[in-house]
């Protein structure tokens, strides 16, 4: 009774309440996106001194006031696994695909999906879409497309083959087009407003994840710069996901790589960056008659595999 009494009162409290923010800082904090005591938990002292004008150091009392609020310390192995309960799984369609995956893929965490062009990446996020809004009545799907990749007609065709309204589906997917690398990153952050609104986003497809930041930095010169704003949007959409319990679905380009000789030379941009932030990697590639190969290389808690599958207008169907 008293555990109830207490999540009461940190949910009624906002930040108004921590150390140091008045009626005009929490006017900031909230134009900013910091509603709630969790967002300025899992805020850094930087984001908050560049957000409101404070100090380094109220800023930090700021952010451990809210740790403070919300227990944010040490926790048992029993207490992370009744949270991991909450964790769903959208299907893929393919029986051999949710397999691998465990169930499917996985709310709370990056799904990274990297191959070359028609190699069914595009198709993952628009199917995933589908499903999730046909197994969750109230569920939203935010699809931020940076390469004119969405389709509303193929969305029809998807939830005509599930058995859902196509116009229902379609309403019930926000789309924005970024036109460049910050157009992004601020789209990624926006998705908090969305969630503040009401919608219940349960998923959040970015497609792709790294052409703009690409083709804005060339050449080796501007690599470093370019990997450390890559860094700073998988660290925003790590936050998004971990907080609102949301699938975060990336698709990402490839490269060939020079130095191998033997075997595959394909390679995922982004390098050790994107594969650090991504929980769960799928390598996609063309398989024989037509079917696609997906590939499982990284997952903390699922062995590799590898499956085949068919996309057909209706969805992913396994290979006989």
């Amino acid at each position: 009774m008293e555990e109830q009494i207490m999540e009461v009162k940190i949910r009624q409290s906002g930040v108004k309440d921590l150390p140091g923010v008045g009626a005009a800082t929490a006017e900031k904090l909230e134009s900013a996106g910091y509603r709630d005591l969790m967002a300025v938990a899992v805020a850094t002292i930087g984001e908050l001194v560049e957000t409101t004008g404070v100090s380094d150091a109220v800023a930090r009392k700021m952010i451990n006031a809210a740790r403070e609020s919300m227990k944010m310390g040490f926790e048992t192995g029993t207490d992370v696994l009744k949270k991991r309960e909450l964790v769903c799984k959208i299907s893929t369609g393919s029986d051999a695909f949710n397999l691998m995956m465990g169930g499917g893929f996985e709310t709370s965490a990056i799904t990274e999906c990297f191959g070359e062009f028609g190699s069914g990446k595009t198709q993952v996020g628009h199917i995933l879409c589908v499903n999730l809004l046909s197994t969750d009545p109230d569920a939203v799907a935010v699809y931020l497309d940076t390469e004119n990749t969405f389709r509303p007609e193929r969305i029809k065709q998807l939830a005509e083959g599930v058995g859902i309204c196509p116009e229902d589906a379609l309403n019930r997917i926000m789309v924005a087009r970024a036109f460049n690398s910050d157009h992004q990153m601020l789209l990624a952050e926006k998705v908090e407003s969305l969630i503040s609104e009401g919608k219940k986003v349960k998923l959040l497809v970015v497609d792709s994840l790294t052409s703009h930041f690409r083709a804005e930095y060339i050449g080796r010169g501007t690599l470093a710069e370019r990997q450390q704003k890559l860094n700073r949007h998988m660290h925003t959409l790590a936050k998004v996901a971990c907080t609102h319990n949301i699938c975060v679905y990336v698709t990402n380009q490839v490269q060939a790589d020079p130095a191998q000789f033997f075997g595959d030379p394909t390679k995922s941009v982004g390098g050790h960056i994107v594969a650090h932030a991504s929980t769960f990697r799928i390598y996609l590639r063309k398989g024989k008659k037509g079917s696609r190969v997906a590939k499982l290389i990284d997952a903390p808690n699922l062995a590799d595999g590898e499956v085949c599958f068919h996309v057909e207008e209706t969805g992913l169907k396994d290979v006989n």
